[in-house]
Parts: C-alpha cells; sequence; structure tokens
C-alpha cells in the first residue's frame, strides 16, 4: 500500500531530501544516533543540511498487543498518529513542544501500520528532572523555583481543562532551553506525546493520574509545602472548583504518588530499572 506523507509548510527539510524516492521507507530506515528503541518503535537523531531532527519510527504492533492494551483497559498506540495529534493540539493551545516538521503513515490495520513523525530537535536543553537534581547541592532562588512551579501548574491546568491525559507526566517531560533559561516566565517545553489521550473531557481518575506522575517525579526535588501550594494556587482543577473538592482530590494525589515511589524504591534495591 502507499504510504501517506505529510509535512509542514515552514519544515526546513532540504528538497533534495523532499524530492528523494521512495521517501517513506528511507526516513524509516535511514541511519541517526539511537535514542530509544523497545520492540516495535524506535527514536534516532539525524541531521539534513544544517539542522538537527528526531524521527520517531513506529513498526506494526500485532493483534496480541492490541488485545493485552484493551483487556489491562489501556488504550493501544499503534501509530505516530497519536503523537501528530497531540503534538498539535498542544501547539493550539500555545503549549511549547517539539516542532512538528512531518510524518508518514503506510498501512490500514491497526495491527500492522508502519509510520514515522519527525520533529525538530530543540537543541542545548536541561529538563526539570536535571535541574531538580541541581537544586539538591545548589539551592535556586525562590523567585525562580516559583516562577517554574507555578509555569508548570499553568501547563497542568490549561492541558487537563481541554482534555488532554499526558500519561507520562513526569518532570523529566519539562524543559527548558538554555538560550532561553534566564527567560521570565520560563518557557517550558513539553516532551514525549507518545502516550497522550485527547478527550472532551478529563475524568477525576485521569487528573489523578497525571498529578500523581508529577508528584512522584519531583519527591527528591526538596520541595517545600510552600511550593506544592503555590502549584495548587495554579493548578486550579477544574472539578474541584465546582465542587469544593480541592482538598480530597489532592489528598488522593499524594497518596497514589507515595504509592508510586515506594515501588520505585523497591526496584532501586532489588537492582530493577524503573
Amino acid at each position: 500500500m502507499k504510504p501517506i506523507l505529510e509535512f509542514a509548510a515552514d519544515h526546513t527539510l532540504p528538497a533534495t531530501l523532499i524530492n528523494t524516492p521512495a521517501l517513506f521507507e528511507y526516513l524509516m530506515r535511514v541511519e541517526g544516533q539511537v535514542f530509544r528503541e523497545v520492540a516495535t518503535r524506535q527514536t534516532v537523531k539525524v541531521r539534513f543540511g544544517q539542522h538537527d531532527y528526531f524521527i520517531k519510527r513506529h513498526e506494526g504492533v500485532g493483534w496480541l498487543e492490541i488485545i493485552k492494551n484493551w483487556m489491562t483497559l489501556k488504550r493501544p498506540v499503534v501509530s505516530a498518529l497519536n503523537e501528530v495529534r497531540a503534538i498539535q493540539a498542544l501547539n493550539q493551545l500555545n503549549i511549547p513542544t517539539t516542532p512538528y516538521v512531518g510524518h508518514g503513515v503506510q498501512g490500514w490495520s491497526p495491527a500492522t501500520l508502519r509510520s514515522f513523525v519527525m520533529t525538530e530537535d530543540l537543541g542545548d536543553i536541561v529538563t526539570l528532572e536535571e535541574l531538580a537534581l541541581q537544586w539538591q547541592t545548589m539551592r535556586p532562588r525562590l523567585r525562580e523555583k516559583r516562577a517554574i512551579i507555578r509555569r508548570v501548574a499553568e501547563i497542568a491546568h490549561r492541558l487537563h481543562k481541554h482534555g488532554i491525559y499526558h500519561r507520562d507526566f513526569y518532570i523529566c517531560h519539562f524543559c527548558i532551553k538554555r538560550t532561553e533559561a534566564e527567560s521570565r516566565p520560563p518557557a517550558l517545553h513539553v516532551l514525549d506525546l507518545h502516550r497522550v489521550e485527547i478527550h472532551p473531557t478529563l475524568s477525576v481518575s485521569m487528573q489523578i493520574k497525571d498529578l500523581a506522575a508529577l508528584y512522584f517525579s519531583a519527591m527528591d526535588a526538596g520541595l517545600t509545602r510552600g511550593d506544592w501550594l503555590t502549584f495548587l494556587k495554579f493548578y486550579q482543577p477544574e472539578h474541584a472548583l465546582k465542587t469544593g473538592a480541592g482538598s480530597d482530590l489532592w489528598r488522593q494525589v499524594q497518596a497514589r504518588a507515595h504509592q508510586l515511589y515506594g515501588k520505585y524504591q523497591r526496584k532501586l534495591s532489588s537492582g530493577i530499572a524503573m
């Protein structure tokens, strides 16, 4: 089946590349620096012309994987189109993410789809996870730390208000370009949209899961009660504004985060990477 290819109108790819015969197959096979590789997915960094790009490639996941996901009440991710739609959704909300360049899809069966999404490399970045590690030895200025916390909260609020469930909502998936590190408020980019789900409205359960992942991933950052209160102030959960259930929601977030942290510590002690 002939693949479908689409590229952003303002893409920076060289014309010689765009005119390459069998371009879909070429981009599915071109070698680069491998950043992540699992059974049916691979992320590579490549350079075309004067720009660096990331290509996330998906091979068919198979019916067994799809059925297994649905049986555990998880929506299966069968192609790069999931990330393409997520990037478009964040762009519409003016939330910075990796700049979309193009994508391609081949096939029609969800079990055998082959696809890719290409994005521009953001360049020299620092993730909030890396920043949190720095805070353990170099205490940040309160004003700067609170500005970052406020921005994370505002992004979380905007995502959830518009029915966007990240599903990997950890601080390592927020980053700042080092060239913009001094800007206020900081321009935070949201990364790893591979598993994002978009719903008409977000359930309380999904909201709690995202927030618990965020809380868990920040538990070693040395945040104070004032820091958490700053997050809550600017997050403003939609359902809590209507029902007054904000404190109850936060207790559920904390409980789930501590469960995740306990599980993480047990895996560390047993030598298993999470």
